[in-house]
């Protein structure tokens, strides 16, 4: 403003003049320093998101809107897709973008509006249930391999159970399907879902049950963060596969049921094999076993080729044959050697004959009854020889004798007279009366008793 006529320029104030960037960056740090950090909720609209990664939109109301800033490394952690039109609640600091000269919400944390208090709702339920073990591992059920039968839990008109029934006639057209129709959102969701699951669990129809709803928002899915829920999924006498929203939706159902999948379609996945799958297993497995059936066969073939080839050199028509040719030569040989044997036998016999005839008893009797007989009649000869000299001797004796003998005497008359015990008597005094005596004639003896002595 130009200076007034009446004054004089020395006496004119100076002047403080702020430059455009200068009055920015002021009113950005008096923003920034007045205000701190503050909440915001509002709708979001004009959404964008450049190839840097940082997010750009505004919050309105009916009356107003606000520019915001979000930059990449916050809203890495925002668990939700946002879009435009849905009611969000911004945790931030008032800032100015000083090159336009335009304040802005620098957002540093981003949720859908009323999500706040459900979370801590979540949280403090999930501590509870888990502190009473709700969530241990160990008491996880196990699901079966080949279900016959599988229960579904879940709104008959939502498409969640579309998409399940597809899977499952898919993948394993041999198991049976029974809907347990229940709403999966509203006041009456958590009444139903937990008579369902009783009516399943006492009924025991099912091998396995699902429980499915689509997506939504937290609001939209808070039927399964219930506490009385939780407690019949864990009371049921099934194992339960909780299917519930997309798969950055966590629910307490997920956590107490036996099995979490991401999606309905991940739980009808999960429960049944794939048929596909099962068909390559058993082919491969008759791959393997047609493999070890011939694996087996050429080893029984050659085991079979080697047994008869020892059947072969071992059997009895061939041992037979060997036999009946061993037979042959050892009875040729024991011909040959009965034969030899006998000739040497009867050489020996011959010899032995030859030797006992040489030395037979009869011969040798033979012998000795020649020479006996040549003994004999020389022993006669000479007796004869050796008699007639002893008899001419004897004469020649006798007639010796007879000159000499007193029987030569008793011939003549004479007589020998003896006691009885032989004592000869040649004196009549030497004899008494009365006794026995003998007297030799030349024949003959007397017997005598002395009656008289002279």
């Amino acid at each position: 403003m130009p200076a007034s006529p009446d004054v004089p320029a020395a006496a004119a104030p100076a002047r403080d003049v702020y430059s455009v960037s200068r009055l920015n960056r002021e009113v950005r740090v008096l923003l920034e320093r007045g205000l701190g950090v503050i909440w915001v909720a509002g709708e979001l609209s004009n959404l964008s998101q450049p190839a840097s990664g940082h997010w750009y939109f505004s919050l309105k109301d009916r009356d107003a809107q606000l520019r915001c800033a979000m930059f990449r490394m916050k809203n890495a952690l925002v668990g939700f897709a946002p879009r435009a039109g849905m009611q969000v609640l911004v945790r931030g600091r008032i800032s100015v973008y000083e090159a336009r000269g335009e304040y802005q919400l620098i957002a540093e944390h981003l949720e859908e509006a009323g999500v706040g208090a459900l979370r801590r709702e979540f949280e403090r339920l999930k501590s509870k249930l888990a502190a009473e073990g709700l969530f241990a591992l160990e008491s996880k059920r196990a699901l079966p391999r080949f279900p016959r039968r599988i229960g579904v839990i879940t709104s008959p008109t939502g498409a969640a159970l579309q998409d399940v029934l597809h899977i499952l006639a898919r993948r394993y057209p041999p198991a049976a399907v029974l809907i347990y129709p229940s709403p999966v959102q509203g006041a009456a969701a958590v009444p139903a879902l937990v008579a369902a699951l009783a009516l399943a669990s006492a009924r025991a129809e099912c091998d396995v049950l699902i429980l499915a709803r689509g997506g939504g928002s937290l609001e939209d899915l808070w039927a399964f963060n219930d506490e009385r829920l939780a407690r019949a999924i864990r009371a049921c006498a099934l194992p339960v596969v909780s299917g519930v929203g997309h798969e950055i939706d966590f629910t307490i159902a997920d956590l107490v049921a036996d099995a979490r999948a991401p999606t309905p379609s991940g739980a009808a996945e999960l429960v049944v094999p794939d048929r596909a799958a099962c068909l390559d297993a058993v082919a491969r497995t008759a791959q393997r076993f047609a493999s070890g059936v011939r694996r087996e066969l050429r080893s029984h073939g050659a085991r079979l080729e080697a047994t008869a080839r020892r059947l072969k050199f071992a059997h009895p028509g061939v041992r037979l044959q060997q036999q009946v040719q061993r037979l042959d030569e050892l009875a040729f040989r024991l011909t040959g050697g009965m034969h030899t044997s006998l000739q040497r036998n009867r050489l020996r016999v011959s010899e032995g004959r030859t030797r006992l005839l040489q030395r037979s008893p009869a011969r040798a009797v033979h012998e000795w009854c020649v020479r006996n007989q040549d003994f004999e009649a020389r022993l006669r000869h000479a007796a004869v020889q050796r008699l007639s000299r002893a008899e001419h001797r004897l004469a020649l004796a006798r007639r010796a004798l007879d000159t000499v003998s007193p029987l030569a005497t008793l011939s003549r008359g004479f007589a020998i007279v003896t006691r009885a015990d032989g004592g000869l008597l040649t004196d009549a005094a030497s004899v008494g009366l009365g006794e026995q005596i003998e007297a030799r004639l030349a024949r003959g003896t007397l017997a005598a008793r002395v009656t008289s002595k002279k």
